[in-house]
């Protein structure tokens, strides 16, 4: 079910949809709406600047970045970086006790 590469697990979409199926007893199409429905909902949530918890697995918000002055890794010359919405998660408990 998982893809191994050198000691590392890999878990993509497609893995993650055959795991809820197996799971909950669901077809592949029906877990496969599923997933797609929570991996909306999230999005939607953050987009419009809500948060979402998940009460014992973590929550997904939104860290407003201000806008800095950073230089071009090529030529050294300074550049502005603009200003940015960036996703974010923070583990819940009963998630970090999981994998503790």
């Amino acid at each position: 079910m998982f893809a191994k590469y050198e000691g590392v697990t890999e878990m993509n979409k497609n893995d993650l949809i055959s795991a809820v199926a197996e799971t909950s007893g669901l077809s592949k199409s029906d877990a496969a709406g599923a997933v797609e429905g929570v991996f909306d909902a999230i999005t939607k949530s953050l987009s419009s600047g809500d948060e979402v918890r998940l009460v014992g697995f973590g929550t997904f918000s939104v860290a407003r970045r201000k806008a800095s002055t950073g230089r071009n890794p090529r030529t050294g010359e300074p550049m502005t970086i603009k200003a940015s919405n960036q996703p974010k998660f923070k583990a819940g408990k009963g998630l970090k006790d999981a994998v503790n």
